[in-house]
């Protein structure tokens, strides 16, 4: 069995200010996804200009912000923050949504599109295979601050978090890295293999992918990880279906059309 790397959340300090591991992997994945995007915008001519795509990354930063930490709110815990309506604002205490963010993106891409005049479902084809970058640096993240992680297990590759009465310390799966490497590593290896193949010349459906892949791959790491306390699972009893997974289902439903009516959209407008 592995030891649990006992890394301080805190990365640095300067000054009163603390520096968390959770804020650098998002700002990580940012930056590399943008570099990402940014060479695979100047491949593909006449979509967003390089120029116009620094400009989305502020919008994009602000949805994944507003829309991750309402979705957590909307999503996992809304009777605490009804109670507690403050701490909706206090995003340094944790508590983010990957299906919130990435409808907040959504929203940040199409109203951006609509100002500049661009086609928002190209311009959705060149993000959507930057953003497993992020997604793999915010797994990573999670491991080192011990959070998310996985149902018990007594495998050799379990893991040992402080999880337990008291803090102390179970042995589970390392779920963060099943994630890290399905939502993050795997998904990034097939948008781009997918965009090798010319998946970049059909309308909606590299980000139709993303969504199929992103479902599969999050419902799959759902089968390893535990449960969100205040939830547990939703349906179907014990081990059933998790929130998750419920987010997750419509996702798939929704690569599924974007990849059969986003080029007849294109075509109609």
């Amino acid at each position: 069995m592995f030891t649990y790397p006992l890394i301080d959340p805190i990365a640095l300090s300067v000054g009163p200010i603390d520096i968390r591991w959770y804020a650098l992997a998002y700002l990580a994945g940012l930056v590399v996804g943008w570099g990402y995007a940014r060479a695979l915008a100047g491949r593909t001519p006449n979509v967003i200009a390089p120029t116009q795509l620094d400009d989305l990354l502020s919008w994009i930063a602000l949805g994944v912000v507003l829309g991750g930490r309402l979705g957590y709110v909307l999503f996992y815990n809304l009777p605490y923050y009804l109670d507690h309506p403050l701490e909706i604002f206090m995003v340094w205490k944790g508590g983010m949504a990957f299906h919130g963010g990435m409808i907040g993106v959504i929203i940040a891409i199409i109203i951006y599109c609509q100002k500049q005049k661009l086609n928002a479902f190209r311009v959705g084809d060149v993000i959507a295979p930057a953003v497993p970058i992020g997604l793999f640096f915010g797994r990573i993240a999670n491991f080192i601050n011990g959070e998310l992680y996985g149902r018990l297990h007594d495998g050799s590759w379990a893991v040992p978090f402080p999880s337990g009465p008291n803090n102390s310390l179970e042995f589970r799966h390392p779920s963060q890295l099943y994630e890290a490497a399905l939502e993050g590593i795997a998904l990034l290896l097939i948008l781009a293999i997918a965009r090798l193949l010319g998946a970049h010349h059909k309308v909606g459906l590299l980000t139709g992918i993303f969504l199929i892949g992103y479902g599969v791959g999050r419902i799959i790491g759902e089968f390893y990880r535990e449960p969100d306390p205040q939830l547990g699972f939703l349906l179907f009893g014990e081990g059933g279906l998790t929130m998750g997974m419920l987010l997750s289902i419509p996702m798939i439903i929704a690569g599924i059309g974007f990849i059969l009516l986003a080029p007849r959209f294109c075509k109609a407008t």
